[in-house]
């Protein structure tokens, strides 16, 4: 099956390092919207588990625009970012991981899904901190509970709308996993399984002691990682894909 015109779902994961994994993450999310921007693609943030501190523990969104999952799908992996600890007393160096997961998204009319396997539920949107930015609960949860696989969105002001997002979302992720399972089509989509920590990074991007994003897998640099964070992937992703 033929996936590279599909929009793309893209996935963020804080890993190890604690409150300083859970901003990067969140710088990364950051990252990834100013370039769909930079490219006139719609991004949409469907739901996000925030840090009790900062940051994220994870996101996913949903990326619109012509090609989109074709163009983005070299970014799976794990990335990892070397600076001064905002968070340090000490202003000590660290060094944080999050993990990328681009996936595409699938409408898939010809897959049935017993409404029994099914349990949803509903909960109140809510911003950083725990602060609750809804007073009705709006957002939805669908868990698929012979997988076990569990999706939320709270990007939509109705619950109704939560719920057809969160669907579709679902249907992407069963699709691609009876497909795995079946025939092993999407086995190049796949991330591997690995630990979001040391020696498994796809890129770094290194604030101090010097200036340097490199990508591991093609040796692409820049010595502006200001600008690469701001959302100038371009010639990191074109070198991926």
């Amino acid at each position: 099956m033929d996936y590279e015109r599909n929009k793309a779902l893209l996935y963020v994961y804080s890993g190890a390092g604690g409150v300083d994994a859970q901003d990067w993450a969140s710088m990364l999310l950051r990252m990834y919207q100013r370039y769909a921007q930079s490219k006139s693609w719609g991004f949409t943030v469907l739901n996000e588990s925030f840090g009790e501190q900062k940051g994220i523990k994870n996101a996913v969104c949903e990326i619109t625009g012509e090609n989109t999952y074709d163009i983005l799908k070299g970014e799976s992996g794990v990335h990892r970012l070397v600076r001064i600890s905002p968070f340090s007393a000490k202003g000590l160096r660290h060094t944080s991981f999050a993990l990328i997961e681009v996936l595409p998204e699938i409408i898939s009319k010809d897959l049935k899904i017993n409404p029994n396997d099914l349990r949803i539920d509903t909960f109140r949107s809510s911003g950083p901190g725990g602060q609750n930015v809804n007073k009705l609960e709006t957002a939805v949860r669908i868990t698929h509970i012979p997988t076990g696989i569990a999706v939320a969105v709270q990007s939509e002001r109705s619950q109704g709308r939560n719920k057809e997002k969160a669907m579709q979302v679902l249907i992407s992720r069963l699709a691609r996993k009876m497909e795995e399972a079946k025939i092993k089509e999407l086995s190049e989509l796949k991330s591997e399984k690995r630990e979001i920590e040391w020696g498994s990074q796809i890129r770094s991007y290194v604030l101090n002691p010097y200036q340097m994003v490199k990508d591991h897998r093609t040796g692409v640099k820049s010595s502006q990682p200001d600008r690469v964070l701001n959302g100038e992937l371009d010639k990191f992703i074109a070198t991926s894909q």
